[in-house]
């Protein structure tokens, strides 16, 4: 019996002209017609437009569009005659098509056969084999354009839509070949892909796919038409990025060049320090547009994470997720409940208000993702008993919080901004009862803050209590053992700080004393909230509370956590914090993943960890050692004066690098996998040689368990290709390590897919934790637990530096791993951030103090292994790099005022050469900022701001951070800095008070100094020209121009020193004045009045 949609072969006199195998092929469209999908009968096979090998047979599926609907009656009368006994590949036999039930459909899944006995619905499939052009007319019929169509729907060529025969060439994907039947048996659909950059936006692009042969990249030239003419307009901007870059290098070549061979002879000094400051400037510039040249998007499919990893299946038949969660140490099975660990870290509850760090915690129990496999820890610095009992409060009000996020779908889920939010909150809400819960429980936070912010006197209040209580009992044991009389000599008592159940607080007191000061305590480990059941728990319905039938109550597993520190020891600051906290975790938790954040940085999108877990998960994903989600700030001044929100690094640079090897890690944010974390190589990476890199090969690699000695590798080897050793004596420690790597594995779905774990590998319930569990847990944050490790060298976050994030990222990108940036459509998590001028130096001073450590250390990325890419390690050496740009640019910012002292420019003469290179220089760096500007999708006011910041930043803080580090590697002077206060301001009226407080600073000297030089010398300047006789105004416009330009860049620092109302403080009228006199008086002694100068009739004759 003839298929019903198999080919006909058509008798008619053409058919002599054809090929044997020649076929034809037909649909119906949505009218009924049917429409040839072949070539005419009348059409020459050898005409000028095709060959003979045009038509070579192939399979035409198609997927059901609105134009290609499946054909539901009987077929038409010339669709039946072809016989089964011969094939469209040849003359192997064509078995009918099965009915419904009998073909699989795209997803796997057999479709139900039709009780009505009507023509089979088939899903249709393409398998082409060696298109042609010809091809591609006959798909442009007037009926349906399906390349169109595979544009809107953002389709593509290639897997899931285009397949070649067994007999022809196979498609490959790193090296594994694909065929038809590998995509109707499995459900693979990626995760995440790379996506071009919009038409608008001007900038390079790298292709998601690249082309293995020159037959591969035909296919998807001729098969996309529409998207090839979008791509090529994408092309041509990108061809003008790069031609605009290699226009401004040319220039600046030139340029330089003629600023070395035409001396001003009148200035010579003058003439040096610019020449050798604009080389340095045109250096700099190189380190920071070339690793632009590559910025690409992404995007993570949530649908397709759902239907991949909770929805039910063969291997998990009660569709419970299989995402990673928290993991168990029991080696007699692999198939684990892996987890997510969330780490929140603070040190001063002055300067980190437990209400912010609560409400941080309460956005992180709240998160969209499956509660038994979340687990948050909170690291306590400084042993603070006032964080304790906030956590305390905390987790008790979760109970209430959670579920109601739960039950209305709340965003964000920080319970302080999402009460704070301007505007109708039953927007999108359907639930009756909304109005009610939401009234109901916004009173309940009122009170939470309420017992948060009266902690401190409460926690007093009782300690006073329990002291004293513990006084009398010391003087009544004085008096008995005195025979009843009262001693002469006072009964000392250490005023100790107590818990709420009567016990002595084993962190810091109030007053401190030995074993209970900042630097001097115990270990603490508390348990808040137990491990969740795995199965979900549901609430029930009270009338004086909300209704919580059909929703979920549990709560994620949540533990405080205060490392043990002792007198005598180094602690390393946060670093050595964040490393506690991942051997606690490991003992508790192990979830192969981590995401830490600040204190004051809280989750605004429930759904971000599932984004980010997209990248972990999808195909290539076990090379990812990190996912960063770019900072956004709340609280900023909305003209963001000192350039607080930095979006031009935020959306630029990082984006930038995200088309490299990856972004650098920036300290919160941030998604780790542990076993990364660990120290151990990628199992896959590449290596590089060649001056630019230019060659790669893959990289031999060791993974974890090798018994190859490190006396058998050579000599060559860098250090951090070494794989870690010394983890510590904690054998359950160790025994973790393996389960979290293979926890962290992406799903092994397809053949595809490298180094996977089989599906339902993560659905084991997890064990309640018991006390040796715990007791071991404290035994790893214990102070004498690093000695003699490779923690902090190795393995954990990297000591040695007041910036561990970047140092700590470039360990891991030096072998071999790949980082990714996540930018979500609803910002995935917000902070504060300093807007007082005091303390932002302060906190650039701190960056920049990091940056200059990284150049003077082994972390160098000149000293890189050969696994790190070029490019990314030019971005590396820029970050080690910027900050002695201060030096030049502090120069540079006093030439103008130099030049109009001295009455000479920096050139001879204001010539067209000089201003035709400054035209071109100045044009190509606009453009290319309006470029950058584009794809990044800042605003120019934001680009300008960063601007003026860069010079205000690069002209104190960057100054005084390389002094500090010269200091640090000449003299072994150590670099200490202050914590970044995240307190909000106290006025309640002005939620901007703290931008108009003026804190005097001695990184306001450079600054303030070159603004009042400048202003000096632009009176003195044009003083002088004016009552010239010969004025010359060339050299006048020259420096006051510059002056101005320099000015402008520091009008936000003048305005910060105003304070409100133009309240001044008095230390700046006193040092301005001082700078004006000294520079006034050297003037006259370095350029004295002419001898012959006489005045006659008013007038100034020289």
């Amino acid at each position: 019996m003839a298929s019903p949609l198999s080919p006909t072969k058509k008798s008619s006199s053409s058919s002599a002209a054809r090929p044997p195998n020649a076929v034809k092929f037909a649909r119906r469209t949505s009218s009924g017609r049917v429409v040839s999908l072949s070539r005419d009968d009348d059409m020459d096979l050898y005409s000028e437009s095709g060959g003979p090998n045009d038509y070579i047979n192939y399979t035409v599926l198609m997927p059901p569009t609105p134009d290609n609907q499946p054909l539901t009656g009987a077929p038409p009368d010339h669709l039946r005659t072809q016989s089964t006994d011969s094939s469209i590949f040849g003359d192997e036999p064509v078995a009918p098509l099965p009915k419904r039930g009998g073909l699989m459909n795209r997803r796997g899944v057999g479709d139900e056969e039709d009780g009505n006995g009507g023509g089979a619905k088939v899903d249709r499939r393409m398998s082409v084999m060696k298109p042609s052009k010809s091809m591609l007319l006959r798909s442009q019929t007037g009926d349906f354009d399906h390349n169109r169509w595979l544009f809107e729907t953002k389709g593509t060529y290639g897997i899931g839509n285009a397949f070649w025969s067994k007999d022809a060439e196979s498609y490959e994907h790193d090296g594994v070949e694909m065929n038809m039947e590998d995509f109707i048996d499995k459900p693979w659909k990626p995760l995440t892909r790379k996506i071009r950059v919009p038409a608008a936006i001007l900038s390079p692009y790298r292709s998601e796919t690249k082309p293995r042969n020159l037959t591969t990249f035909l296919f998807h030239f001729y098969a996309s038409y529409h998207c090839l003419k979008r791509k090529f307009y994408l092309i041509i901007k990108t061809t003008m990025h790069r031609l605009l870059v290699v226009l401004r290098m040319v220039t600046l070549a030139f340029f330089l060049t003629w600023r070395v061979r035409n001396p001003n002879k009148d200035a010579m000094w003058l003439w040096g320090l610019s020449v050798v400051c604009e080389i340095w400037f045109a250096f700099s510039w190189l380190l920071d547009i070339l690793p632009k040249l590559n910025p690409i998007n992404r995007s993570a499919d949530l649908a397709a994470l759902h239907d991949k990893f909770d929805l039910p299946s063969a291997a998990n038949p009660q569709g419970r997720s299989d995402l990673p969660g928290m993991g168990v140490l029991n080696f007699e099975f692999w198939y684990l409940s892996a987890g997510i660990d969330f780490f929140v870290s603070t040190a001063d509850p002055e300067k980190e208000p437990p209400l912010t760090t609560a409400n941080t915690i309460l956005s992180i129990l709240a998160v969209e993702y499956p509660v038994e496999k979340v687990s948050c820890y909170i690291s306590d610095d400084g042993g603070a008993v006032l964080t304790f009992e906030a956590m305390a409060e905390a987790v008790n009000f979760a109970e209430l919080w959670v579920p109601f996020c739960r039950k209305h779908n709340i965003e964000p889920r920080n319970p302080d901004s999402y009460f704070s939010i301007k505007g109708d909150p039953t927007k999108n809400k359907k639930r009756s009862d909304f109005v009610k819960d939401r009234r109901w429980i916004k009173r309940e936070y009122d009170e939470f803050k309420v017992k948060i912010n009266g902690l401190p006197d409460s926690i007093k209040k009782r300690c006073n209590a329990y002291n004293a209580r513990e006084e009398m009992k010391e003087k009544k044991l004085a008096r008995e053992k005195n025979g009843g009389i009262v001693p002469t000599e006072p009964v000392s008592v250490t005023k100790a700080t107590w818990m709420a159940d009567g016990t002595h607080w084993p962190g810091t007191w109030y007053q401190p004393c030995a074993d209970h000061s900042k630097g001097d305590h115990a270990g603490i480990i508390q348990v808040m909230s137990k491990v969740p059941h795995n199965d979900p728990v549901y609430g029930h319905s009270d009338e004086k509370v909300l209704d919580f039938i059909g929703i979920d109550i549990r709560l994620p597993m949540f533990a405080y956590v205060s490392r043990e520190k002792r007198l005598g020891y180094d602690h390393n600051k946060k670093a050595g914090a964040m490393n506690a906290m991942v051997r606690a975790s490991a003992i508790l938790s192990n979830g192969p993943f981590i995401l830490n954040l600040d204190c004051d940085h809280y989750i605004y999108n429930s759904n971000a960890l599932r984004e980010g877990m997209c990248f972990m998960m999808d195909r290539g994903g076990d090379r990812i050692c990190y996912i960063q989600f770019p900072q956004r700030f709340e609280g900023i001044d909305p003209s963001d004066r000192y350039a607080n929100h930095n979006t031009v690094f935020f959306d630029g640079n990082m984006r930038a690098l995200d088309g490299l090897q990856g972004p650098v890690y920036v300290g919160t944010g941030c998604l780790f996998r542990r076993f990364a974390l660990y120290g151990f190589h990628p199992p896959r990476a590449n290596e590089y040689s060649g001056i630019f890199g230019q060659y790669k090969s893959p990289a031999a690699n060791i993974q974890m368990g090798s018994e190859e000695d490190d006396d058998t590798q050579p000599l060559t080897s860098h250090p951090d290709l070494n794989l870690p050793k010394k983890f510590g004596n904690s054998s359950l420690f160790t025994e973790s390590i393996p389960v979290a790597e293979f926890q962290g594995r992406p799903l092994a779905d397809h053949q595809s897919v490298k180094n996977g774990r089989p599906a339902g590998a993560l659905l084991v319930p997890r064990q309640p934790l018991d006390a040796p569990t715990v007791a071991e847990a404290v035994a790893v944050i214990s102070c004498w637990y690093e000695d003699k490790t490779e923690w902090g060298d190795r393995i954990g976050w990297i000591y040695g530096s007041v910036t561990e994030d970047v140092v700590t990222g470039y360990r891991m990108h030096n072998r071999g791993w790949r980082s990714v940036y996540c930018i979500t459509k609803r910002d995935a998590f917000r902070g504060t951030a300093p807007i007082n001028l005091t303390d932002r130096l302060h906190q650039v001073l701190r960056w920049a103090t990091g940056s200059v450590e990284i150049f003077f250390s082994r972390n160098n990325p000149l000293l890189a292994s050969p696994r790190l890419k070029f490019l990314q390690r030019i971005a590396y050496l820029n970050v080690g790099i910027y900050p002695f740009t201060s030096i030049f640019l502090v120069v540079y910012c006093f030439l103008p005022a130099l030049s109009l002292f001295s009455g000479h420019f920096i050139v001879e003469t204001l010539d067209v050469t000089f201003l035709l290179y400054l035209l071109v220089i100045t044009v190509c760096l606009c453009l290319l900022s309006l470029l950058e500007v584009k794809w990044s999708g800042i605003a120019l006011e934001e680009w300008w701001r960063n601007e003026q910041f860069w010079v205000i930043g690069g002209s104190s803080a960057h100054l005084a951070a390389v002094l500090q580090g010269l200091l640090k590697v000449i003299a072994g002077i150590e670099i200490s800095f202050t914590l970044t206060s995240k307190a909000a301001a106290e006025d309640e009226d002005d939620i901007y008070a703290d931008l108009y407080i003026v804190k005097w600073t001695s990184l306001f000297i450079m600054p303030l100094t070159i603004m009042v030089v400048n202003i000096i010398a632009l009176v003195m300047g044009f003083s002088r020209t004016v009552y010239s006789v010969i004025p010359q105004w060339n050299k006048l416009f020259g420096g006051a121009f510059f002056s101005f330009w320099v000015l402008a860049h520091m009008y936000p620092f003048a305005k910060g020193l105003m304070g409100r109302r133009g309240r001044m403080p008095t230390i700046v009228y006193v040092w301005s004045g001082l700078v004006s006199i000294t520079v006034s008086l050297l003037w006259i002694a370095i350029s004295p009045p002419d001898d012959n100068s006489s005045t006659s009739s008013g007038s100034v004759v020289v």
